[in-house]
């Protein structure tokens, strides 16, 4: 088993306009708990990414490859992730999840090298609606822990690179993503 490399993680449950997720979101944030509380929601999502980017770091490209990382995990409301959505895909309304990779063309020869002994290599950020994700996983029969586990991990295939323009790619994509769910203990008959 591949040891998982380190992960500074930033997580934040916010409305666009950086205050915390409305009183009017208290259900899902609880039906979600505890990847939606506190300091235990980001110990959960650390140790879950990171162990997801040890599974990952040997089909990972040499400009990816790292002992330490960096990303953001944000989880927000249908509003801003509206706006996130028509700003950067030109989308009118909510999406379930966005991906915002900071390595999105090749890091040049030897900058892995030059990053610091602790300093990590920056991934990018994810961004999942909690209200999109609540309704996915209750039209599709799961709880929606499972369905923003799921959600993260299609982020971060993203983050690292994986893309789905047309159907076979998605397929690819998905079935990795099945793979690091069943490996973490995730149900996986009804997601997507």
């Amino acid at each position: 088993m591949t040891s998982a490399p380190s992960l500074e993680l930033s997580l934040r449950l916010e409305g666009g306009d950086g205050s915390p997720l409305g009183s009017a979101l208290a259900p899902q944030l609880a039906a979600a708990a505890p990847l939606t509380s506190g300091d235990q929601a980001e110990g959960h999502w650390q140790a879950l990414l990171g162990d997801w980017l040890g599974q990952l770091a040997p089909e990972l490209p040499a400009e990816l490859r790292a002992p330490a990382y960096s990303l953001g995990l944000l989880i927000t409301d249908d509003h801003s992730m509206a706006v996130l959505n028509g700003e950067w895909r030109q989308q009118e309304g909510p999406t379930d999840v966005l991906a915002f990779a900071a390595q999105e063309a090749p890091l040049p020869p030897g900058a892995l090298a030059e990053l610091g002994e602790d300093e990590p290599l920056e991934l990018g950020d994810i961004v999942i609606s909690l209200e999109t994700a609540a309704r996915q996983a209750r039209d599709q029969g799961h709880d929606l822990a499972g369905e923003l586990r799921f959600l993260a991990s299609h982020g971060l295939l993203h983050l690292l690179g994986w893309d789905h323009p047309d159907g076979a790619s998605l397929e690819r994509m998905l079935a990795r993503q099945e793979q690091l769910l069943a490996k973490a203990g995730v149900p996986i008959s009804s997601q997507g």
